[in-house]
């Protein structure tokens, strides 16, 4: 497995993690994701050590903390090889201050999670959104606090926008606050607007990408076909409306170009859509997922190989789409204004 620096920290990550928001399946949206218990998840633990997926992935929202607690339950007496990164922000309850980035929702779930999950530290704390009716001040006054009292070691961000993210680092700079390192976004084969800004901003700024949601939200598992309707067990039967949205000829486009290069490499087409995104500039680590060891097998092979130049080229044009303003207009002045890939 290989391993890169998260961003331009000290810190390093394998270039796949594991998701968990398949650990607990409850309610109707997590419960459509999966429902791994206890059991299975030490058997994926397990799976995942060996091949050296280390760093697992987990939220407070997943389940309502049940993902990390059965995450934290799976890895007892195997904390010291295990990376652990989850997320808070999002509303965890009913009661006023039970949601956002302030100083007093985040130590709340900071040390809650540090109980599901049953341990002194969270390697990873990331923002699971931006807070706009908390000032970025507190917020990181506040993280800073966390990470100087030993209980989080690096900070992330997820689903900013660029000018939250800059203001937020240079907010850090200006106060000598730790800095955010990662960014978890999504980005997949048909989901590129992450390349538009925040993939130069990354690049500039020192985040690396922890990449969610990989394969298109369900879309690219090699299941979904022109003319075919969904398989029985997608996801998207239920949480289609509430991920990215895809438009079908666009998927079908993709699609075709990835069963043309399964068809050359003798991979699959989830293998393949990872492989390509282990390729673009700052992406530090993959966050895969899987409901049973079968899938996390097949998922795990995306590594040790590469897809020739050609046959990424090949890929870029089948997914490219015209970005929204400023972006298709900086196009016309790439002599100054590259693209990051």
């Amino acid at each position: 497995m290989e391993y890169r620096r998260l961003g331009a920290s000290g810190f390093k990550v394998p270039v796949l993690s594991f998701g968990t928001g398949t650990f607990g399946g409850k309610g109707e949206f997590f419960g459509a994701w999966g429902n791994t218990d206890v059991a299975e998840a030490r058997r994926l633990v397990d799976i995942c050590l060996e091949a050296g997926v280390t760093l697992f992935d987990s939220a407070d929202i997943y389940s309502s903390g049940a993902a990390e607690s059965v995450l934290g339950e799976a890895i007892k007496g195997k904390r010291d090889r295990v990376l652990i990164s989850t997320k808070a922000t999002f509303r965890s309850d009913d009661r006023p201050n039970s949601v956002g980035s302030s100083r007093y929702h985040l130590i709340q779930a900071c040390e809650s999670a540090l109980k599901r999950l049953g341990t002194d530290y969270i390697d990873l704390f990331q923002l699971h959104g931006f807070d706009a009716m908390t000032p970025v001040e507190e917020t990181l006054s506040t993280l800073d606090d966390l990470v100087r009292a030993g209980k989080i070691r690096y900070l992330g961000v997820s689903n900013f926008s660029g000018w939250h993210l800059m203001k937020s680092l240079a907010v850090a700079d200006r106060y000598g606050y730790s800095r955010y390192v990662a960014n978890q976004t999504y980005y997949s084969l048909v989901g590129r607007d992450y390349e538009w800004e925040l993939m130069p901003l990354g690049l500039d700024q020192g985040l690396g990408a922890v990449v969610w949601s990989p394969l298109g939200w369900g879309r690219l598992t090699g299941k979904i076909r022109r003319g075919q309707p969904l398989p029985a067990t997608s996801r998207l039967h239920k949480t289609a409306d509430a991920g990215p949205q895809v438009q079908d000829d666009y998927l079908y486009r993709v699609v075709d170009a990835l069963d043309e290069i399964a068809k050359e490499t003798g991979k699959s087409v989830p293998q393949i859509a990872l492989n390509w995104l282990l390729q673009r500039p700052t992406v530090s680590t993959v966050v895969i997922g899987a409901r049973n060891e079968e899938q996390l097998r097949q998922n795990l092979d995306a590594v040790g190989w590469n897809l020739t130049p050609e046959q990424v080229a090949r890929l870029d044009a089948a997914s490219d789409l015209t970005p929204a303003y400023p972006y298709w207009h900086q196009r016309g002045f790439a002599e100054r204004n590259p693209s990051p890939v």
